[in-house]
């Protein structure tokens, strides 16, 4: 049975969904193994992201981390005087560009396949308070959306789960490996929070009242400062007596606080775990970070839409931002057409530290460098838009001391390109991620080649095309 055949009888017959489901969304292409040898990158341009690009430099890596960033003269005197080990590999990228490979801050990548077919989404746990899901539990390493999106250079992502007020817990993970384990890079990088909206929705398409949308409003808030009162008191308890009895909602919560130390500053608290906090207008986002505020919490938003309109709030707290996505409409009817093509660059001018996610169905997540070029084309610098999505993104992440930039004893995860990677017209000609090469092919490449071959045979090939 062909795969479109397996996806018509999956949503034609509701008794088969979860057979032909996971038949269609398996990549069953190989693992990368191990780096087995030392590799050195000679003759590329060399973009660490934290420092200046290096002309004609040279990055050599050995057990999937950097050992050295440098000229090609200070790798030539490297070379008289090293004795190595084993020989070593030389991958000759003459005119070519070497870039951290890019980070996706916020997706549900291994978590869903195709986002109308149910069985292929575990994104949501049952209830409306679970801090206690780890969303890398329920990553799939065989999801066919995870080489689509490494082959344009993301080679690592956060994914979150949602549904419900307090859905989980994001993860870091990178896009290769046969297990969950293999692809986890750090399991619980902090609590996910959808804050409600702070006003009623008068839209069209609204069928609740005001009044009932208030009462809502009014419930979630409630509940909200009931979770974090409990939770924090259950941490004070546990770290007076850690005998006492546990609670697996409000333990996976203990993180997100600085061992009931009330009278500490978030900002002093190096292990405080952020609540990643999603809100997009200004009103969520000014009551979010009142709240953390008065309750001592690290936060995040994500979404962001008018997080501009709230800089000296954001600033003033230390609060960064993930836009989630430039590519997409002015929620005001007075707002500018590229209001949301500007929201990076202004929060680049008010030196609030932010990073970039693509906003999109999680099968266009291949698309992120893109969206961040939408903002390089409407104020951002270029080298703040890449670092908006490698560096700036694995630091809010809290994996910046791994990943984001080539910088020696950070994972050898890079990729080796023609040009920028906000190009569209950018190919990616290697990847590695930990040292190890990855296969760049995916489900595009095939059906690209199949295609071929029908126009090739039938003598009808395209105009241009080979």
């Amino acid at each position: 049975m062909s795969t479109n055949t397996r996806i018509s009888t999956l949503i034609a017959a509701a008794g088969l969904a979860t057979i032909t489901g996971t038949a269609a969304a398996q990549d069953l292409g190989l693992k990368a193994p191990p780096q087995s040898a030392p590799i050195a990158i000679l003759g590329a341009t060399i973009h660490p992201v934290s420092g200046p690009a290096i002309e004609d430099g040279v990055i050599y890596f050995t057990d999937g981390i950097i050992r050295g960033v440098m000229t090609r003269a200070a790798w030539e005197d490297l070379v008289a005087r090293a004795r190595w080990a084993q020989p070593v590999q030389l991958i000759n990228a003459e005119g070519k560009h070497v870039y951290p490979g890019l980070v996706a801050p916020y997706t549900q990548l291994g978590l869903t396949e195709i986002s109308s077919v149910r069985p292929t989404i575990d994104t949501t746990e049952t209830g409306n308070i679970t801090p206690e899901v780890r969303a890398v539990i329920a990553a799939n390493p065989d999801s066919t959306l995870l080489p689509v999106t490494r082959a344009n250079g993301v080679l690592t992502a956060g994914t979150f789960p949602t549904g419900g007020l307090v859905p989980g817990r994001g993860s870091v993970i990178r896009l290769d490996g046969w297990t969950m384990e293999d692809l986890t890079i750090a399991d619980d990088v902090g609590v996910v929070l959808r804050w409600p909206n702070m006003r009623p929705v008068t839209a069209w398409w609204m069928t609740r009242s005001e009044d009932e949308q208030l009462k809502d409003i009014r419930e979630n808030l409630e509940q909200i400062r009931e979770v974090f009162t409990t939770a924090k008191a259950y941490a004070a308890a546990k770290s007076a007596d850690e005998n006492a009895p546990t609670d697996l909602r409000w333990e996976a919560m203990r993180g997100v606080f600085s061992d009931g130390d009330e009278e500490s500053k978030p900002e002093t608290k190096a292990n405080q775990k952020p609540i990643f906090v999603l809100a997009g207008d200004e009103e969520q986002i000014n009551a979010a970070a009142a709240f953390a505020s008065e309750m001592g919490l690290k936060i995040v938003i994500v979404g962001g839409r008018d997080a501009a309109r709230c800089a000296a709030v954001l600033k003033d707290q230390n609060i960064p931002v993930i836009v989630n996505g430039t590519h997409t409409f002015p929620r005001r009817e007075d707002a500018a057409y590229d209001q949301p093509f500007r929201v990076p660059a202004e929060l680049h001018e008010a030196g609030i530290l932010f990073s970039i996610a693509n906003g999109d169905d999680t099968a266009h997540e291949r698309n992120l460098p893109y969206s961040a070029a939408t903002a390089v084309a409407h104020g951002l610098p270029a080298d703040a838009a890449l670092k908006a999505i490698t560096l700036d993104a694995a630091t809010i992440l809290g994996v910046g001391d791994r990943l984001g930039s080539l910088e020696t004893e950070k994972a050898a995860t890079l990729l080796i390109t023609d040009g920028s990677p906000l190009e569209v017209t950018t190919r990616i000609h290697h990847a590695f991620i930990d040292g190890r090469e990855i296969d760049l092919t995916s489900k595009h490449d095939v059906l690209y080649q199949k295609y071929k071959e029908r126009y090739r045979q039938t003598g009808d090939l395209p105009r241009g095309k080979d």
